[in-house]
């Protein structure tokens, strides 16, 4: 799973939001589908030049992940790695694209996404905003006067 951060967990919810708020969304459009529009918020580009940019290669964001290459030079390849920089990983991506993570499902408590139904998109990114967010807290403790520090990881729990 993505590298977590609160700039990787504030951009996930930021884009739930928009789209759920009405900014396009086109599952079929590189720029406007679950990448294209994770993409814009974490790189603050238009979803035309991400379109225009995946033009330059063949495929749908899935394919151009399995062919990424980082010293190709296409701007696709740089928005890719610019992605990654941010904490993602290829896999990641395509999970995003498809709503395939079998974690950030179950943390949706649902048992089937579709990839290109907005709302199924939105429980997605929130879930996996959740995910990266308890992972961030998860060695955070907040103790109580007079209580003592649970000693293992194990005993750590959060309300």
């Amino acid at each position: 799973m993505a590298k977590a951060s609160f700039m990787l967990v504030d951009a996930l919810r930021k884009t739930a939001k928009n789209i759920q708020s009405g900014k396009p969304y086109e599952w079929g459009h590189m720029g406007s589908c679950n990448c294209g529009n994770l993409a814009q918020t974490l790189l603050n580009i238009s979803k035309g030049d991400i379109h225009r940019y995946a033009m330059d290669k063949l495929g749908d964001w899935s394919e151009q992940l399995n062919d990424y290459c980082p010293t190709s030079g296409l701007p696709m390849d740089q928005l890719i790695s610019g992605l990654l920089q941010k904490g993602l990983s290829t896999d990641d991506l395509k999970h995003l694209e498809y709503l395939t993570d079998v974690n950030v499902i179950k943390a949706t408590g649902r048992i089937h996404l579709r990839n290109n139904i907005l709302q199924d998109v939105v429980d997605y990114m929130n879930a996996w905003a959740n995910l990266l967010e308890s992972e961030l807290l998860s060695p955070i403790y907040i103790g109580f006067k007079n209580e003592s520090k649970p000693t293992t990881h194990s005993d750590l729990s959060l309300v």
